[in-house]
């Protein structure tokens, strides 16, 4: 079984980073510095089909946690805590419940373990639009993208994940085929009847529907020891549009003293 790249920064506790979907370890680069200077091992793990991690045609969160479970194992790492955004919340989450074992503490930023219909429709339309021997530089495919999508940030956060697959070829870092044809898998809920008795804290961001108050009942049932906090002046993206914030919530949970939030 391939095990999932990453990129490992300090040393202490070891953080594992998830990231969302589109997304990759390096989009927590500036956290993971932070943290390490805190006294964690930070590992920024780029998912199955994303980042510099292999592609598979199969994906869905059992797949995405079983990887996990690999890593860990690989590592020789025990009691870790999990950090996890979005798509990488989910795979948190799910991991938590089924290997409490392994799980220190469980920080989930701006996801519910509710179900999400399928979204992300314009952002795949453009994605699958993009003709490399066509858009042959970042800017024509910026130009490209812009056609759909209109957020300049979301672009910026798309185009990450180009880069130079051969002197003459650009190319995205993610499967963008799996990731088309698995897109219903990204919202599916948690399944009923599992629960991570550990400390949990979510963060949701004051201006993203991610998390809303129907949530917390749920929330609860699955993770008892969970509090719910919001990040002001921030939306899904949360420890980007507010890190100082984000990280001030996140680096005190993650030190206070277990069995408590």
């Amino acid at each position: 079984m391939e095990v999932l790249h990453s990129k490992i920064v300090g040393e202490g506790q070891p953080l594992l980073i998830l990231h969302g979907y589109f997304g990759m370890g390096d989009n927590w680069k500036s956290h993971a510095n932070k943290f390490a200077e805190d006294g964690f091992e930070v590992h920024l793990i780029d998912q199955r089909n994303h980042g510099r991690s292999f592609h598979a045609d199969a994906f869905d969160y059992e797949l995405l946690v079983s990887d996990l479970h690999n890593y860990i194992q690989h590592h020789n790492l025990t009691k870790v805590d999990l950090l996890g955004h979005s798509m990488g919340g989910k795979t948190a989450m799910l991991f938590a419940t089924k290997h409490s074992e392994l799980v220190r503490k469980l920080l989930v930023a701006d996801i519910s373990p509710r179900e999400y219909p399928p979204h992300h429709h314009e952002i795949l339309a453009a994605l699958n639009a993009v003709d490399f021997s066509v858009q042959t530089s970042r800017t024509l495919i910026d130009k490209k993208l812009a056609e759909l999508i209109p957020e300049k940030g979301i672009r910026q956060f798309l185009a990450k994940n180009v880069y130079r697959k051969t002197k003459d070829e650009l190319a995205f870092r993610f499967n963008l085929p799996s990731l088309t044809e698995n897109n219903s898998e990204v919202g599916v809920a948690l399944p009923p009847f599992t629960v991570f008795e550990g400390d949990t804290l979510f963060l949701r961001g004051a201006n993203s529907r991610y998390i809303s108050e129907e949530d917390e009942p749920l929330i609860q049932a699955h993770f008892p020891n969970a509090e719910i906090k919001t990040i002001i002046r921030a939306g899904h993206w949360l420890h980007a549009e507010n890190p100082k914030d984000f990280y001030k919530e996140a680096v005190f949970f993650l030190t206070i003293n277990e069995g408590g939030c």
